[in-house]
């Protein structure tokens, strides 16, 4: 009779697995799994989903917003028009209505594509997923900027990328500093299997690359022959400013893969993502899906289809940027307010997080720990790199939060902050560094983006008049 690792009485495992469990399957993983790593935000996920915690951890979109009586008339649209398909497999490429609708959101960003580029995706994570499982080796170096969304860490590490981050300043990544990197690499015949950027409103920097520097990252792809992967999530919730081209625009279908979602605009519980991409590049992430999940489901593809055939997007689109606006604002004054003078936040032009930085000698990590004890989540900022940095950084989500939750949660940290400091400057006699005189020039480095004066209560008010 063959043996049941692990099994008891009825053939199943036992619930639980002590590390004596785990030895005994070690020899079957594969190697790669040394490399895996935990996505920050899916480890919160278990907690956050309790009421009485604040999260301002996930990217999650409002979808409260979303009215109850058009989700139930598209419903009955897809019932009435085709069940049977709604229930059946789709092609891998996914359905033909959905792809043209993606045609239509990418339009409003002034970048055409051609339908027939399009690879419908299951959420946009499975882009970044599929390009790493078509294009890289163990080895290989994928260059991201730093810090950079902390849900591709583990896709890159569970390839075995050779990741080298780039530093971002207020305009985005350092081209610069790209460049000179690239002259490293080559000098020591190495070549970036992609480069991936979150132009927009970048996770969780905030910041946005300004147009000289997307232009010269163009140029530099042709130029050199690479690869660039544009994450897009977010690019239509733009709060303030003027919109800049896409990477994609500008290359004209080249060298860009665009990663677009309807996560964030729509519904992250749809799973429906996509990419657009060189027809060959496209093929071959057109088999990897396949041996992936087949096809996405159709029923999410033709509830999204339907929604985009009402028409009424555009109006919803403005609805959920108002929202998120005034989101914005509130979280921008009660780190004003709640977090101490020598901490520094970006002030993003849309998207949906604020990076914030604290004082040195902290640790986000260890401040996680105890503000889940106040019931209030961020995720920490060593999460965004591979390498242990953004000790002192945190990514703060306001588009899913109300508004007096998002105070209260500020509020919460800001006293795990100054309880942290004042043990801190006990510990050290009161020699903790210092920050510069407000007068002084901001650091260039992204935590220091941007230092927001704090907003008296008259002006808070006023501000609160105009909401």
């Amino acid at each position: 009779m063959p043996h049941r690792i692990g099994s008891g009485a009825s053939g199943r495992p036992p619930q639980g697995s002590s590390s004596r469990d785990l030895e005994r399957y070690a020899g079957l993983f594969a190697q790669r799994t040394k490399a895996m790593k935990s996505s920050a935000m899916r480890d919160l996920m278990a907690i956050t989903e309790r009421p009485e915690v604040i999260s301002l951890a996930g990217g999650l979109a409002d979808t409260s917003t979303f009215p109850a009586e058009d989700f139930a008339q598209i419903m009955s649209m897809v019932a009435a028009e085709g069940t049977a398909r709604a229930l059946q497999y789709g092609p891998t490429e996914g359905i033909a209505e959905l792809s043209e609708a993606i045609a239509e959101v990418m339009a409003a960003e002034d970048t055409p594509v051609d339908p027939g580029d399009v690879l419908v995706t299951t959420g946009g994570q499975q882009v970044i997923d599929l390009v790493c499982k078509t294009l890289v080796d163990p080895g290989d170096v994928v260059i991201a900027e730093a810090p950079t969304y902390p849900g591709a860490i583990p896709t890159f590490a569970a390839y075995q990328a050779d990741l080298h981050q780039i530093e971002i300043d207020a305009d985005g990544m350092r081209i610069d500093l790209l460049e000179e990197t690239l002259d490293a690499l080559e000098k020591q015949g190495r070549r970036p299997k992609f480069i991936y950027t979150i132009p927009n409103f970048q996770n969780p920097g905030g910041a946005t690359m300004s147009l000289a520097r997307r232009r010269r990252l163009v140029d530099i792809a042709q130029e050199r022959e690479l690869l660039v992967l544009e994450d897009n999530p977010y690019g239509v919730l733009r709060y303030e400013g003027d919109p800049l081209p896409t990477l994609y625009a500008l290359d004209g279908g080249q060298f860009v893969i665009y990663l677009g979602t309807f996560s964030k605009i729509l519904s992250p519980g749809a799973r429906v993502g996509w990419a657009a991409a060189p027809r060959p590049v496209l093929q071959k992430l057109n088999v990897a899906k396949a041996g992936t999940d087949l096809c996405s489901t159709t029923f999410a593809q033709l509830f999204v289809s339907t929604y985009f055939r009402t028409g009424r997007w555009p109006a919803y689109i403005q609805q959920i940027k108002d929202l998120y606006r005034r989101r914005r604002d509130t979280l921008l004054d009660a780190l004003a307010t709640d977090f101490p003078a020598d901490a520094t936040w970006t002030h993003p032009a849309g998207g949906l997080f604020v990076w914030a930085t604290l004082p040195e000698g902290l640790d986000t990590t260890d401040l996680l720990a105890k503000a889940l004890t106040r019931n209030v989540a961020f995720v920490p900022g060593r999460a965004a790199y591979l390498d242990g940095r953004g000790e002192r950084s945190m990514r703060l989500n306001f588009s899913g939060v109300g508004e007096d939750d998002l105070q209260e949660g500020v509020r919460r940290i800001g006293e795990v902050v100054a309880e942290q400091l004042h043990l801190l400057d006990t510990l050290t006699g009161g020699r903790r560094s210092r920050p510069a005189p407000p007068a002084a020039a901001p650091d260039p480095s992204l935590a220091d983006v941007l230092h927001l004066p704090r907003r008296s209560g008259e002006d808070a008010a006023r501000r609160g008049e105009r909401s």
